[in-house]
Formats: C-alpha cells, sequence, structure tokens
C-alpha cells in the first residue's frame, strides 16, 4: 500500500515539474536588449501561444531554447534540472526543436534523406529503416507523409511536415514552431491544428510564436506575451479575447476593426487581358492572367507563397519584360493608356504606384545610407493631395509619415539602414502612399509590423479607397483579406484560379482555389 502512495506521489510531482523553465533570461545584442530578465514556464502537453509586437523578443527568446543563440544572464531548466543549450545539437539532446518560418531542407533529397542529414547513424545508411521509423512517425500523429518523396517535388505544408517530423525523428518532447500557418490554406491550417492536438494529447510541449490571434484562440491552451523585451504575463486561452490581449501586447486599447465601405461609382482602372510573363531561364512567372482593378475598390490577391503574387505587381510596375498580352491603365476622364513597353518610371509618372515589401526591405528604392527625408524626395508627390498634407516640402513629410506610422528613429537625417526591418517598411509603405496614386499596388505591407501599425495601414488603405484610388492589395492573413477588400483574385500556379466577393466567400473556397481544387465566381 505505501509502495503504491510513493507511486503516485512519485507521478505527481513528475507531473508538476515543467518541461521548461526560463530564469531571469536577459539577451543583449550591442546596445539593444531584446529580452529584459525574463522568467517563464513551460508545461507538459500543453499548447503555449507566445506573442508580442514586432521587436518584442519572441524569436529571440525562442532561440535560446533552440540553441541559436547563448543568453547574457540567467538559467534554463529542462525537468527541473539546469542546462546548457549553446547549440541546435544541445537543444536536441535535451529534447527541443524548432520548426522556423524558413525551411532548411535540400531539396535534391528524399523526405527521408532530409529527416537524418547531419546524425551520426552506426553503420550503413538503412534507407528501409529510416522510411519504417519515419512512417511510425507519421502514423502516430496523422501526417501522412511519403518517406521517399523529393522534396522539389513537394507543397509547403509538407515541407514543414518534413521539418516537424525531423525534430520528432531526434526525440524532441518540446517543439517551437515559428509563424507554422503564415503559407498554408485554410485546410492546411486546419490539418496542422489536428497534428498539433494529436502532439498535445502524447503529453509533447508545443510552443507556437504567431500574430494571428484567432488562430491563438483556436489551438492554443494558455497565452503569453511579451512587451518590449519585456514578460508581461501568462492568461489561459479560454479566460481571454482578441481584444484583450492586443491589449497586452500593445499597452493600451486598440480597436480591431476593419471600415469596409461599399465602393462608390467604382470604374475600371486597369485591365489585365492575357498577360504572360517568361523569366530569362524561360520559367513561367504568370500565365495568361487576366482582371480588372475598379476606381474605388480593394482587391486582395490570395495564393500560396511563390503562386505568382510577387512576379504580378512587378510586371504591372514594368519591372518584367511581358510575353504577351496588354495592361490598359484609365485615368480619370482620360483616355485609355497601354502600359505593356513602358519603363517603371513612365508608368509611375502615368498614376500607377507600387508599394513593394519583399524580405529585401531596401532592395526597392530606399537607399540605406540616407535619412527619411532623403528618400521622400526619390519619389514625385504632389503637395496636398496625400493623406499625408505636406505642404513644406520633404522635410515636412518625412515627419508626418514619422508621425502617423509611428516610425522610431533618433531623427528624420538618421541612416534608414539602421532601423529595424519593421520600421524601414512602415517608411516605404508611408512613401508609396503619400505619393498620391490612382492606383495602388500594396504586396506583404504589414509583414514583420507589430498589430497596432498594421490597423493603421488597413486603414490607410480603405482611405485610399475612398479617395477613388484602385487598390490591389496581396496579403498574407486570408481573415484580414476578407475583412478588407471587396474581391479577392485567387493565385495558383501562376495563374488566376478565381475571382470572389470578400462579402459572401469564406476562407475554405478561397483555400480549395488556392489549391486549384473548386471553382471560382469569376465574375464576382
Amino acid at each position: 500500500m505505501n509502495a503504491r502512495v510513493c507511486a503516485r506521489e512519485r507521478v505527481t510531482q513528475l507531473d508538476e515539474v515543467h518541461a521548461i523553465e526560463l530564469r531571469n533570461i536577459t539577451k543583449r545584442f550591442g546596445s539593444v536588449t531584446a529580452n529584459d530578465n525574463i522568467s517563464l514556464t513551460i508545461d507538459r502537453g500543453r499548447i503555449l501561444s507566445l506573442l508580442g509586437e514586432n521587436g518584442s523578443g519572441k524569436t529571440s527568446l525562442m532561440n535560446m531554447l533552440s540553441g541559436i543563440y547563448y543568453p547574457d544572464e540567467g538559467e534554463i531548466l529542462v525537468g527541473g534540472k539546469p542546462v546548457s543549450i549553446r547549440s541546435p545539437r544541445d537543444a536536441f539532446e535535451n529534447g527541443i526543436g524548432m520548426i522556423h518560418q524558413h525551411f532548411k531542407l535540400v531539396d535534391v533529397f528524399t523526405a527521408a534523406e532530409n529527416i537524418v542529414l547531419g546524425l551520426e547513424e552506426k553503420g550503413k545508411f538503412d534507407r528501409k529503416a529510416i522510411a519504417a521509423k519515419v512512417r511510425e512517425i507519421s502514423d502516430r500523429y496523422g501526417f501522412g507523409i511519403d518517406p521517399n518523396k523529393k522534396v522539389y517535388d513537394m507543397s509547403v505544408s509538407e515541407k514543414q511536415t518534413v521539418e516537424i517530423v525531423k525534430v520528432l525523428y531526434r526525440g524532441a518532447e518540446v517543439l517551437i514552431l515559428d509563424e507554422p500557418t503564415a503559407v498554408l490554406t485554410p485546410q492546411e491550417t486546419g490539418k496542422l491544428f489536428e497534428i498539433l492536438r494529436a502532439m498535445r494529447a502524447d503529453n509533447k510541449t508545443i510552443v507556437i510564436i504567431t500574430h494571428k490571434l484567432n488562430e491563438v484562440m483556436e489551438i492554443s491552451d494558455e497565452v503569453a506575451v511579451l512587451r518590449k523585451g519585456r514578460y508581461i504575463g501568462r492568461v489561459k486561452t479560454s479566460e481571454t479575447n482578441p481584444a484583450a490581449l492586443t491589449e497586452m501586447m500593445v499597452g493600451r486599447a486598440v480597436s480591431l476593426n476593419i471600415d469596409r465601405p461599399v465602393p462608390v461609382d467604382p470604374k475600371p482602372r486597369l485591365k489585365l487581358n492575357g498577360v504572360t510573363v517568361v523569366d530569362h531561364e524561360g520559367v513561367v512567372k504568370l500565365d495568361h492572367i487576366s482582371f480588372t482593378a475598379y476606381s474605388g475598390e480593394i482587391l486582395g490577391v490570395a495564393g500560396i507563397a511563390g503562386s505568382g503574387q510577387k512576379e504580378l505587381l512587378e510586371a504591372i510596375a514594368g519591372l518584367y519584360t511581358i510575353r504577351s498580352g496588354n495592361i490598359t491603365y484609365t485615368p480619370e476622364g482620360a483616355k485609355p493608356q497601354e502600359l505593356v513597353g513602358k519603363t517603371p518610371m513612365q508608368i509611375r509618372q502615368a498614376g500607377v504606384a507600387m508599394a513593394f515589401v519583399p524580405e529585401d526591405r531596401l532592395g526597392m528604392g530606399l537607399v540605406g545610407d540616407m535619412g527619411m527625408t532623403g528618400n521622400m524626395m526619390l519619389r514625385s508627390w504632389l503637395s496636398g493631395r496625400s493623406i499625408f498634407v505636406n505642404r513644406k516640402g520633404p522635410t515636412e513629410l518625412a515627419k508626418q509619415v514619422k508621425e502617423r506610422l509611428e516610425v522610431l528613429t533618433p531623427d528624420i537625417e538618421y541612416p534608414v539602414r539602421r532601423l529595424s526591418g519593421g520600421n524601414v517598411q512602415k517608411v516605404l509603405v508611408g512613401r508609396e502612399i503619400a505619393s498620391a496614386p490612382s492606383v495602388l499596388m500594396s504586396a506583404y505591407a504589414v509583414r514583420g509590423l507589430d498589430i497596432n501599425t498594421s490597423y493603421t495601414i488597413y486603414n490607410l488603405m480603405t482611405e485610399q479607397k475612398q479617395k477613388g484610388v484602385a487598390v490591389i492589395f496581396v496579403g498574407e492573413d486570408l481573415d484580414v483579406l476578407l475583412e478588407l477588400c471587396d474581391r479577392i483574385l485567387v493565385l495558383c500556379g501562376n495563374r488566376v484560379s478565381g475571382i470572389v466577393d470578400a462579402r459572401t466567400t469564406t476562407k475554405e473556397e478561397i483555400g480549395l482555389l488556392m489549391t486549384r481544387v473548386g471553382g471560382g465566381r469569376e465574375d464576382a
């Protein structure tokens, strides 16, 4: 009897030991403190969402758990025991694996080969044994992975699956996922959540870094919030809501409503007819693209990453050579103009502006060594016609962009290359909107921005729409596209798979169109 009591006590004590405990963790990069004296516990068999604004220290904190960074101060405990994690190998030895947003796979290798890559296997490389173990893990959690499939033949979700199986193969009990749904369709997201729930039921510990509040509410058990490198608190998901979480992140109440007025007297502003683009290697980037963008509306563009979103906007802006097709721009009260064959400057002078924010934020027109004022001078704008009321030239415009978008910079003459990526993005988006175009194209305008600034950008797009501008908005968050846009054009495999009414469609319908399944309402 006493033995049974002792056994029960040992089990209870084991359950009470945290899977991970961070004590007074501090990490500095030069004069910047990314994580400031953070103490946080992560429990077994739970899904924890880690929330925070851009630059709040979420990824830095998790990178210390995964061995990419080493804390300057504090300690990490795994299973109640202090550990030193100085490399990803150390992390795996302590049962911790991180799935990064950008996959680290070799395209010409199979799933199984990628999964065991870097492992010191004794004896002969046994493909059958490896494949059998991969299938065992796959069957346990419902992955449905083919161990012999080449990575270059895989979808984005399949590649993500390989990354997850890779860390499980190495014995991970704690899994950290950085923005896991950023490039997934709604159906793929649902499948991923089923897998995460199965892993939780198997007593795995899961940490998700994300900015999508609706997904936080759906999948997590608890939410931990960071703000400006400091730990704010943790709440049970069942006892909170998106508005409360946003206030914890920002430090004040933020409206999460996106205003979507009905378009007033929309007129064809930009029309593409059979546009085909082929790169210098002969690869088709856009395949017979046809659609019309109207004045006074926001046309959303959705698609799995790499479906042609980037090439579409760059082709309209004159950055790609058009093999065939027409792009017709019709200014207010003037005759239509053919844009194919015009230079990017000629297209801009006609009234078509592109605010494209790629991963290389300094690669689309900003000069890193110049401050905000100098970069404002790189574009032509018309005084008094932009949302940033400009009367005193580029200096005044720079000040207004800084204030409106809350650009964090010591001075408007401070070199933009020294700003954080999110602040560089604010400068670029603010400048493009300030140029008072009649067609505004925006790709991933809020990527990397905090939630407060993101909603400011959404409102700016709506203001442009109400001024009669035709807005083409490429986005990654389907919930935002459904709230912000009037119509949504869906790309799949570099072709238009459907155009739907954003007010009546569903995420599921868009998800089907993103994977070529189903038919879109082309007349929407």
